[in-house]
């Protein structure tokens, strides 16, 4: 077959009034919100009184490579053959951010015949969330400012307000600014920065609270900085959460939209799993679950990252316990993790996939040693793929009690997904494992990410700067130190170091700081080189990007 773009692809697709697709979900007129013909918000209180029912399977990945994975085409072609199986079935994804989707990444709606549709809209603006969550941020920035050049009644220091302003691209000139300059009526001159929207501590919070009430109780707790005692000051003191939450009333709501086999798709909240907790809404989660057989779902990057923060986190507070977890690789990325360069993966070479096979190993070991949890390899297959090393993967997994499946979604759609969903409904069917977390509640913070880093990542020990030994202390004292941690972290590697493949050993991770997003209720914990505000490369993909006269897209993909 000749193939084509992603977005041709997406554009020739016959869409299905979003209107149909609800009635496939047993959702009534009444229960949805028209943005357009094709995209809706789910009126999420009229399924208050309704329970979860559905089986829910979390996909997630080897480590990332340049040569990429499919995870998100993936979590699309596998809903896709579910349905196709009889299933009925609702696919839960985050929404893409549109720094990387101008930048390195291109769009994040699947791929091939295996995407989310519209696609355009998906990539670009979406039903407005991230912006409602930016002006919410930033309407928490401007009351800070203003409460201090008003007089500063709360004594703020400053020179430790912690909370930053947020846009949702990748701007690196923005990440160190300086405010408030000009005349006294211009405001407080101080330090500040912005980070990129999915990094705010908001996202989090929207993707984390149950319902609008919890949301606004969530974004009081937020901690923007210290008054000159040393004492913290929140967002409820400033009296900002009631106005917060009033901008966010409806990005609280889920999205449905539809793939390309008009399988119901619930998009909603899009968090990064290297600097921040890497999945979508639990509302939105849970609403599928409410509403289908079987949900797939998904956690951003590898499972040392999205899968351990979906895990330790997202389960934790809502009480969610995935049935199975498909565990995305290719023979491309793996011969990669075994030391070829991006130029030469083509060619066969058993030898470098053997040994990049340990990084997928250790991903298996963290799902099923750790978390307990029954798992299935998917192969995301290459035309360029030889049977011996397809085979040496199968006969590696096997060693480790799990079947591995061909995936064929991004070429054939669902109809190439079959053998995986088969073997995710057998693992479903027949679950009756007893999830465990990495770490107890209870453990002091620097047991909690030792925890994470010896026994997920595999290194040695935890090197804290002094920095982070103090901000630990201080935090235990204030009453944080029971919340889950969440790592800000490369997702290059399972150490600190992005050029460490594979499955490195030896190794020491440096949390260089860590801060509390008392909100959205976790710890952070920062390491190596992370930064909360991307950067574009040196080609982005905006380059590409274009629109005709009338007013067609192209270059998204």
């Amino acid at each position: 077959m000749g193939y084509k773009s992603d977005i041709e692809i997406a554009q020739e697709c016959e869409m299905l009034p979003i209107g149909k697709i609800a009635e496939s979900l047993g959702l009534s007129e009444d229960d949805l919100e028209y943005y357009g013909k094709y995209k809706a918000k789910i009126n999420v209180n009229s399924l208050k009184d309704k329970q979860p029912k559905a089986k829910l399977v979390l996909v997630t990945a080897i480590t990332p490579t340049p040569a990429g994975e499919g995870k998100t085409t993936t979590v699309v072609g596998l809903g896709d053959a579910l349905h196709r199986l009889g299933k009925k079935t609702c696919i839960a994804l985050r929404e893409p951010s549109l720094g990387p989707v101008f930048g390195v990444k291109g769009g994040a709606a699947g791929g091939g015949y295996a995407q989310v549709v519209p696609m355009e809209d998906i990539n670009l603006h979406f039903t407005g969330d991230f912006h409602a969550i930016g002006a919410a941020n930033n309407l928490l920035s401007a009351m800070i400012d203003n409460h201090i050049h008003q007089g500063n009644a709360l004594d703020i220091d400053v020179r430790r307000i912690t909370w930053k302003r947020c846009v949702d691209m990748n701007d690196r000139q923005l990440r160190n600014i300086v405010c408030g300059l000009g005349a006294k009526a211009d405001g407080v001159p101080r330090e500040d920065g912005f980070d990129i929207t999915v990094a705010s501590e908001i996202m989090a919070i929207l993707c984390l609270s149950n319902n609008i009430a919890e949301l606004k109780e969530n974004l009081s707790k937020i901690i923007i900085g210290y008054n000159r005692s040393g004492e913290p000051v929140t967002a409820g003191q400033l009296k900002a959460h009631g106005a917060m939450a009033a901008l966010l009333k409806d990005a609280i709501k889920p999205n449905l939209v539809q793939t390309l086999e008009h399988t119901p798709a619930i998009i909603h909240g899009g968090p990064f799993a290297n600097i921040a907790h890497g999945c979508n809404s639990v509302m939105a989660t849970k609403t599928a679950l409410k509403l289908a057989d079987v949900v797939v779902t998904e956690a951003g990057f590898g499972a040392d990252l999205g899968a351990e923060k979906f895990i330790d986190i997202k389960c934790r507070k809502a009480g969610l316990v995935p049935d199975a977890v498909v565990i995305v690789a290719t023979v491309r990325a793996l011969k990669m993790h075994g030391g070829v360069p991006k130029t030469d993966l083509g060619p066969v070479n058993l030898e470098a996939l053997d040994k990049g096979m340990e990084n997928l190993i250790k991903h298996i070991e963290n799902i099923t040693d750790v978390f307990k949890l029954p798992a299935v390899v998917a192969i995301n297959r290459f035309p360029t793929d030889s049977l011996e090393e397809l085979k040496l993967i199968e006969d590696r997994c096997k060693e480790k009690n799990v079947n591995v499946a061909l995936s064929e979604v991004w070429e054939k759609g669902g109809e190439g997904g079959l053998s995986l969903a088969q073997e995710v409904l057998r693992l479903t069917e027949q679950s009756t494992h007893t999830m465990e977390f990495c770490y107890d509640d209870k453990a002091p913070i620097k047991d909690k990410i030792s925890a994470i880093v010896t026994r997920i990542y595999g290194g040695d020990k935890v090197e804290f700067t002094a920095s982070a030994n103090k901000e630990i202390k201080n935090l235990t004292e204030m009453g944080y130190g029971e919340l889950p941690v969440c790592m800000a972290k490369t997702q290059y590697s399972f150490s600190d170091d992005p050029k460490k493949y594979g499955r490195p050993k030896n190794f020491s991770i440096t949390v260089r700081n860590v801060k509390v997003s008392a909100g959205a209720g976790f710890i952070v914990a920062l390491t190596g080189e992370i930064m909360t505000m991307p950067g574009l490369p040196k080609v982005p993909s905006a380059e590409k990007i274009d629109i005709d006269e009338d007013g067609s897209i192209t270059g998204l993909f």
